[in-house]
């Protein structure tokens, strides 16, 4: 063991346990309960469904077993509490949300709800809306035009594209498979998490299942069915292994979206000065191409709002644009291309193209690039607002565009190299021109966009290395900037352009990134149909079979062009898929160590209350990872330093699979041994839509406020106890009492069949919180007055401390592989997750703790 730099942080808001219930909507064939309404349950009510946790800590042992807090919460006593919704604002940088975190876009007026339409069109639909530079030019490359049926073929192909991918799958399906608000594949696994307990990082706790962002099920016609799957999935590790694989599969392939998008996009765009100017060569045009990508990346830091609303006028013109030259060709040339929307004209294209119009799929995928943009930059728009603006502006331009561009090319077989400028009509090229460009600046940033959020949420459930974020709104959660990220997407999309100039060889690769993401989103929406909506099984199978079949299908033309430069993506990819895979390994196996070698209960008791060591006043926060028991870091402490704080509370800071944790349950407090240990473990919870940025002093506050609300609680809880325990032994026919209060306040111990009277004439229920303190009927024996002394001794003594100082013992552990371990496992373990690990964002960034505060203290395990 060795002393090192250590990290750890905390941050939140205060409350001192978390409560109850969850938020779910109506979907399918089950029942959801909204967890702003207001209902009367028990805490302990889906008590079955969470597995109770290991006996591990000291109050598990039977001499520690009286005044201390269980986990399991198995105490015979249940308590109905009422509670109110509450906003998490603590998170928000300028606190200005007035309502829940998912009415951020609701509740405007009419100008506000304009300026947010012209938002979305500049940040969620440039990507698809700038298709038409190159769908065409990339189709025929591969199947050149033999006859005008060529031309209807390929139509019809391109229109039937756009409406089952980006409307019927994404725009109808997939974007109500949103985790409360968030979407992207890390979104829809962290929704499977809570749903199921198939996450390989095993610090989950049953109060985790108390946020009130989890969802809680009542019982459905299909419930049966998904209690069997889920099962099936939290029992089997291969499948747990494969759900987390395809996940990072599916994000590999996002990112590398976020590449291939500018390259493509940029160039197409650029591109166009070929027609206008015929002395332009392709290199004028990869030079310009990377002068606008190094302007774009650069102005990525002003964030989504301002970006947003700066370029949603010049997008909305963009698809007027679309619209207006595309109904000019149709005049003019001919309208008979109308007849493409009969799906027959798709059979007759490749019945006479056959192999060239397989290979043409590939150029044809193109065409709804930037569906999964929709998807992944859901966390900052309402699905409402992407739907209606995609039906009645989107899909409709975008129709127009290619049916313009069809209709010229019946009779223009030559202009298919650059088939949207060489269709423009010459009195308005060069304002289109100019307007396509800017679109094309816009739509590169749709990927890049969804590629921070969804690095954001990785990052946040331990499957990428942590990195600075930046907040770029300060009114709504969500909107963020990696600047780390965001320059090595600059620097590998140079590479892209410089290395393949060619827009086909791009658009193979860029059909490659789309399609590993669409595959990956409908096996996971299929899992969420299953398990979350319980719809029908034969309407999944549906989904699964149709979708899935028509991706493998599109797969397999764009992976024939792989030689021809397509693979630099696919490297790209791998690699980042190995980046999440080693972290996510690493972490996981520090994790498994620590709990194998936590301190035990026996050693705390020898120690007695004082630790064998001197106790000094003021309060120590020890940051770990470890969730559950005393941390084997903590004995390094007590060896190390010549004295430990009087009082010890172990910190960890812990992302649970809920966009948002709120306040009033941010902390989970639990007495780890006897009030004269003065030893405390607090979970700092947060979603991994929450925002962690706060001042030590206020956390600091927050802290010790959130751990008296529990002391005086857990003080109140007891003395319900002894007194429901009296009631107990006096009627032998009830197993159990509980406490039931009522909305006026009044406290009542119950028995079961009185319980189930008030229940069923109270129509009136709410969830659980912990922001209300139980108030017992005043006591006047010696014994409660005894009670209240001990508190109020106990609170004392905790302001004293707090007076004396606060002090952050970050405990660092860092694992090593064994000399006798394979080889691969020591090169992934020593190496390269230690190079990870080296290299990325310490925790503790997020909390401006001066140097002075801070010891630190690690060690190293041998795995």
């Amino acid at each position: 063991m060795a002393e090192e730099a250590g990290a750890g942080s905390g941050g939140g808001s205060s409350s001192d346990r978390g409560g109850g219930g969850g938020e779910i909507r109506r979907g399918v064939g089950s029942a959801l309960v909204d967890s702003l309404e207001s209902r009367w349950v028990f805490p302990g009510e889906d008590e079955s469904e969470i597995e109770d946790e290991d006996e591990e800590d000291i109050e598990d042992d039977v001499p520690y077993g009286a005044g201390i807090d269980s986990e399991d919460e198995d105490s015979p006593v249940h308590r109905l509490i009422r509670t109110e919704p509450h906003v998490d604002s603590f998170d928000v940088e300028a606190l200005e949300v007035h309502g829940a975190h998912r009415s951020d876009y609701e509740d405007f007026g009419i100008l506000r709800r304009i300026i947010h339409a012209f938002q979305t069109l500049g940040v969620v639909f440039g990507d698809v809306g700038t298709s038409p530079l190159y769908t065409f030019s990339v189709m025929f490359s591969k199947a050149p035009i033999n006859g005008d049926e060529d031309v209807i073929g390929a139509l019809s192909l391109v229109l039937y594209t756009l409406l089952l991918f980006p409307l019927v799958k994404y725009v109808l399906i997939v974007l109500w498979a949103n985790d409360d608000g968030e979407g992207g594949t890390f979104a829809l696994y962290s929704l499977i998490c809570r749903h199921a307990k198939v996450s390989l990082l095993p610090n989950q706790v049953p109060s985790d299942a108390r946020i009130s962002g989890f969802m809680l099920k009542v019982p459905s016609p299909e419930l049966e069915r998904s209690l069997k799957i889920k099962e099936t999935l939290e029992t089997s590790l291969t499948l747990k292994k494969l759900l987390l694989m395809l996940v990072l599969v599916g994000t590999s392939m996002v990112i590398a979206d976020g590449v291939v998008t500018p390259a493509m996009s940029v160039m197409s765009a650029v591109g166009g000065l070929k027609v206008g100017v015929g002395a332009i060569e392709q290199d004028e045009v990869v030079m310009i191409s990377v002068a606008f990508l190094v302007i774009l990346f650069s102005v990525q830091k002003f964030g989504t709002s301002q970006v947003g609303l700066a370029v949603g006028p010049a997008l909305f013109i963009w698809f007027c644009s679309l619209a207006g030259i595309g109904i000019y060709n149709l005049v003019k040339h001919d309208a008979s291309v109308l007849r493409a929307f009969n799906p027959v004209h798709i059979y007759l294209y490749f019945k006479r193209n056959s192999v060239n119009a397989w290979y043409a799929l590939g150029g044809c995928l193109l065409c709804a690039t930037g569906s999964e943009a929709m998807f992944a930059d859901l966390c900052y728009f309402s699905v409402r607002s992407i739907q209606l603006t995609f039906v009645f502006l989107v899909l409709p331009s975008l129709m127009l565009g290619y049916l313009g561009q069809a209709a010229y090319l019946i009779g223009n077989h030559n202009g298919v190299e650059h088939a949207f400028f060489s269709s423009i009509p010459s009195g308005v090229f060069w304002p289109v021109l100019l307007i396509a460009n800017i679109a094309a600046l816009i739509a590169s940033r749709a990927m890049t966009t969804a590629t921070f959020s969804c690095i954001k949420q990785s990052s946040a459930l331990g499957c990428f290395p942590r990195l600075k974020i930046i907040h770029t709104s300060k009114k709504f959660m969500g909107q963020i900037y990696i600047p780390v990220i965001n320059w090595f997407l600059l620097g590998v999309c140079l590479i892209l352009v410089c290395s393949i100039s060619s827009i086909n060889e791009i658009g193979n690769a860029y059909g490659i990134a789309e399609l590993g993401v669409m595959m990956m989103t409908t096996i996971l929406v299929t899992i969420v149909m299953l398990l979350i909506w319980q719809i029908n099984i034969i309407i999944v199978l549906s989904f699964l079979i149709f979708f899935l079949g028509l991706e493998l299908t599109f797969f397999s033309s764009v992976l024939w062009s792989v030689p021809d430069g397509s693979w630099i993506i696919l490297v790209f990819a791998v690699i980042m898929f190995v980046i999440m895979w080693i972290w996510n390994y690493g972490s996981k196996l520090k994790y498994e160590t620590e709990v194998t070698r936590k301190l035990p209960m026996d050693l705390m008791r020898e120690l007695g209350s004082n630790l064998g060591t001197i106790r000094a006043p003021g309060i120590g926060l020890l940051y770990n990872e470890l969730a559950k028991g005393v941390p084997a870091i903590f004995g390094q402490f007590i060896t190390t330093l010549p004295a430990i704080h009087s009082m010890i509370i172990f910190v960890c800071v812990k992302y649970v699979p809920v966009p948002v944790v709120p306040q009033n349950e941010r902390f989970y407090f639990r007495r780890l041994c006897p009030k004269s240990y003065h030893i405390f473990r607090c979970i700092a919870r947060y979603g991994y839509k929450d925002v962690r940025k706060e001042n030590h002093q206020v956390f600091e506050q927050l802290l010790i406020d959130s751990l008296e609300k529990y002391i005086r609680r857990e003080a109140q809880e007891r003395q319900l106890e002894s007194d429901g325990d009296e009631d107990a032994e006096s009627e032998q026919d009830t197993s159990f009492s509980r406490v039931v209060v009522t909305p006026n306040g009044s406290v009542y111990s119950l028995g079961v069949p009185l319980l189930a009277e008030y229940v069923g004439c109270n129509n009136s229920i709410s969830e659980v919180s912990t922001s209300e303190e139980v108030k017992p009927d005043s006591a006047t024996d010696s014994s409660a007055s005894d009670a209240e002394h001990s508190l109020e001794r106990e609170l004392s003594f905790i302001r004293k401390a707090k007076e004396s100082g606060v002090v952050y013992l970050l405990g660092h552990g860092d694992i090593r592989a064994r000399k006798d371990s394979w080889f691969i496992k020591k090169l992934v373990i020593n190496y390269f997750y230690a190079f990870l690990r080296k290299n990325c964002r310490r925790s503790t960034a997020n909390l401006s703790v001066p140097h002075s505060h801070l010891i630190q203290v690690g060690m190293t395990y041998m795995v």
